[in-house]
């Protein structure tokens, strides 16, 4: 990855079609957890879309689907032999002038304890209804280089923010940034295999990597399983170093999991993982 040009390439590890992006994968997380989960998102009524429903009502999470007419949104995940991703985005299914309707927005926010907002379009014409609920909300800017504008109302919007560190020159200066200017207590950038910044109450510290269970075939979805497990731990009163080394262990084993499969770590299997690490 990037492949040299050539007409045809033999891929020995198959080609397969299945549900799971951001949201899907956060909401799977927090399912697989035990946490009462309902998923928010524009779907459209094609076998993509019903891909999608037919995971969350077999991992029974709950789904309120907003009719997509430009179908429901797909990418294609190039992973390599050592776990990489590269990921391409189709764009043409979705439209400038999409929306979640508002008064669907302000009722599952108002049932809620808490709400984690994809940074996909249209979500970021929800903030401000969300915000007037006065929901606590979290976000995963994912590869923001800091400076792109299309992140920035999610960076400060959320109460927590996740990030990856790999477009990042100075990872504590953007995160102290989106302290600054934001909303947020808490804002944690991922590094892979050399952990991940924590800031809270103002101090930077260093979470170490957690070594993966086994081998690792596939780095998709580990940044969703990291901020899950750190929300199950956050939800639960944990202290924030406590739901960082959550989602270390859940990133870790995320790490392990098939890009075809979508299987995230449960609750007794995070706590014995956790628990058997250095606090």
């Amino acid at each position: 990855m990037p492949l040299p040009y050539a007409d045809s390439y033999m891929i020995d590890s198959g080609i397969r079609t299945r549900a799971g992006q951001t949201g899907d994968f956060v909401a799977l997380g927090l399912g697989a957890l035990g946490l009462r989960t309902h998923h928010l998102d524009l779907l459209g009524d094609d076998p993509e879309g019903d891909l999608v429903r037919a995971l969350h009502h077999a991992k029974g999470i709950a789904l309120t689907a907003i009719p997509q007419p430009a179908g429901t949104k797909r990418a294609v995940n190039l992973v390599g032999p050592d776990g990489r991703r590269l990921s391409l985005y189709d764009t043409s299914r979705s439209h400038a002038g999409d929306r979640l309707p508002e008064a669907t927005v302000r009722a599952l926010a108002r049932s809620s304890r808490h709400v984690h907002v994809s940074i996909t379009h249209p979500c970021a014409h929800a903030l401000p209804v969300l915000r007037e609920t006065g929901v606590p909300l979290s976000t995963d800017l994912h590869d923001w280089d800091g400076e792109n504008p299309y992140h920035e109302p999610f960076a400060l919007a959320a109460d927590i923010v996740f990030l990856s560190a790999a477009a990042l020159t100075d990872p504590e200066r953007t995160m102290r940034r989106i302290v600054e200017h934001g909303r947020a207590h808490t804002v944690v950038a991922t590094a892979g295999a050399d952990g991940a910044y924590l800031l809270t109450d103002g101090d930077l510290t260093r979470v170490p990597a957690v070594p993966p269970p086994a081998p690792v075939v596939d780095s998709n979805g580990a940044g969703d399983a990291f901020a899950a497990a750190f929300l199950f731990g956050h939800l639960g009163g944990a202290p924030p170093r406590r739901c960082a080394l959550y989602g270390a262990v859940a990133g870790a084993h995320a790490c392990t999991v098939p890009s075809t499969e979508a299987e995230a770590i449960g609750r007794a299997e995070l706590l014995e993982r956790a628990a058997a690490l250095p606090h």
